[in-house]
């Protein structure tokens, strides 16, 4: 097992929030916390200088969270991209994701999901907080999204693909999803990778809101 440490930058604009997010994060021993900043402008800086893993972005603050989002995952698209925010517009998550980022997380959550959160992040999936997945469906819908125009793509997937499928919608990460099925992490990757091709969808947020979309209208 690889022993590198996750290298994070937090910025936001409220300094006693920032601290305390880069103090907890600090404390895990698979992380190292390599700078902080409190504006778009710092987080162009952070991103030029430092090069992190993960960046933790505060949707407002000055010079615009999503802005500085956009031009980082343009300039620097190795760096993984988390807005960390209380907004819950789905304005903001839809032009955040469209912007390059990798999660959208409401600053509710807890120090243990973060930490899960930005351990997925870094190992290339996606996260939005699940109760602000279903608000981006008529959005998505709006886009005419070819994958979300119709129901037909999921008629395609195996049982197993359903399953798996299901899981991602409720927000699980890959080891999560191994662990509830009992099968190997890297084979649920593998079942993801083919769910997004056959679904024709750009990643696995926007497999998660097809599948509840689906899921609310059989049920409903």
């Amino acid at each position: 097992m690889s022993t590198d440490k996750i290298r994070i930058a937090v910025v936001d604009d409220h300094p006693l929030f920032r601290e305390g997010v880069a103090t907890t994060l600090a404390s895990y021993p698979d992380i190292e916390v390599v700078g902080e900043g409190a504006s778009s402008d710092e987080a162009l800086q952070l991103a030029r200088d430092l090069l992190p893993d993960v960046l933790l972005l505060d949707v407002s603050m000055p010079g615009g969270g999503v802005n500085a989002a956009r031009a980082i995952a343009a300039g620097y698209p190795v760096i993984r991209i988390v807005m960390l925010t209380v907004s819950e517009h789905e304005e903001d998550v839809l032009k955040s994701l469209k912007a390059g980022a990798r999660g959208y997380i409401l600053k509710g959550v807890t120090a243990r999901e973060l930490i899960g959160i930005v351990r997925a992040v870094h190992s290339g999936e996606s996260y939005v907080t699940p109760t602000l997945a279903a608000s981006l469906l008529a959005d998505f819908r709006d886009e005419g999204s070819d994958a979300s125009a119709e129901d037909g793509p999921l008629d395609e997937l195996t049982v197993r693909e359903r399953q798996i499928l299901e899981l991602l919608a409720t927000g699980r990460s890959n080891k999560e999803i191994a662990r509830s099925l009992e099968l190997a992490e890297k084979t649920v990757k593998h079942y993801v990778t083919n769910i997004l091709e056959k679904l024709q969808v750009r990643n696995r947020v926007e497999a998660a809101v097809l599948a509840q979309r689906v899921t609310q209208e059989r049920t409903g």
